[in-house]
């Protein structure tokens, strides 16, 4: 087939690398989102997948918006069979879903229809999944609400950030939606209505999410931590200042502490929660680098009584 590859991030770079490796299927340009602004210089730098597009010599589509009438006209001059999309991040209106004759296939990061939506594999991580995975389906006007053409299964491991996790699932997805493509074009796939049964949204993870609430038990503090990693970040305050949680584990010995509460040894630091407390490992104070927590500690010492998540202005006996 004829394909037009719409994607953006890094982590959809593997599955437009499994189409090019293919060989089967001819992929004629690639739709990504503009080039945004990066570093400190805020200069406009091209996407991850337009630059490995470019690498490889094929034509680059860049719509604000994807309804444009230059964007639909070049799309009906290119006549893709398919358009398999992974994390383009735009609304695709029904006028182009309508141009390629097999539709434009995406690949989900989650086993549909559980966790629609921006944020899939953060919000599995944090709900405590133990098994998620990629799907890929025929994109509809609703939200990922579409027909299934196959999923592949990825165990959640109890250390896993969302950032491990959705690496492996990229992967993993590459070679879902390459066998996908095969499928759609020698007619062994069918796609499948999702059920009914078992639908939950994955809205983005914002900044405020993010706050680590120290009253919940330490298991959902260190899911909370996990799933946010590496974006946004999980995040408490401490002396009025934002301090970013890297990494987390729970310690079940340690149920002396109130939610909150810090306990500094001479190589730890632990923090109360609502059941027992959680030991911090890697921490970022604004403006620094991570650090182990244990040098942050000595380094802003701790004095006894201080707390994490208190507002600013609270310290105390205040």
């Amino acid at each position: 087939m004829k394909l037009v590859f719409a994607g953006t991030p890094e982590v959809a770079v593997p599955a437009l690398d499994a189409l090019l490796a293919s060989g089967r299927h001819e992929v004629a340009a690639v739709v990504t989102r503009p080039d945004a602004q990066a570093g400190r210089g805020r200069r406009l730098v091209a996407s991850p997948v337009a630059q490995r597009a470019e690498e490889a010599g094929i034509e680059v589509l860049k719509p604000a918006r994807p309804r444009e009438p230059e964007f639909l006209a070049r799309l009906r001059e290119i006549a893709p069979d398919c358009c398999p999309v992974v994390a383009y991040g735009a609304l695709l209106p029904k006028v182009a879903l309508d141009i390629p004759a097999h539709g434009w296939v995406n690949l989900h990061f989650s086993l549909l229809p559980a966790w629609r939506g921006a944020a899939p594999v953060q919000h599995a991580v944090m709900a405590g999944d133990e098994i998620t995975g990629a799907s890929t389906f025929l994109i509809e006007e609703g939200l990922d609400s579409g027909p299934v053409y196959g999923t592949v299964t990825e165990e959640i491991r109890p250390t896993d950030t969302s950032g491990d996790l959705l690496t492996r699932l990229a992967f993993a997805g590459a070679g879902l939606l390459a066998a996908t493509m095969d499928g759609i074009e020698d007619g062994s796939l069918q796609a499948v209505p999702q059920p009914q049964d078992g639908i939950t949204l994955a809205p983005k993870i914002t900044v405020e999410d993010a706050q680590v609430d120290w009253a919940v038990p330490a298991l959902r503090v260190d899911r909370v931590v996990r799933g946010c990693t590496p974006a946004p970040g999980a995040w408490t305050t401490f002396r009025g200042e934002r301090l970013k949680l890297v990494q987390v584990q729970t310690a079940p010995g340690r149920d002396d502490l109130a939610p909150g509460a810090l306990a500094v040894g001479k190589n730890s630091v632990h923090v109360g929660t609502g059941s027992h407390a959680v030991e911090l490992l890697w921490v970022q104070a604004q403006g620094k680098k991570p650090m182990r927590a244990a040098d942050w500690a000595r380094g802003v010492r701790i004095t006894d009584g201080e707390r994490v998540g208190e507002p600013a202005g609270q310290r105390a006996g205040e």
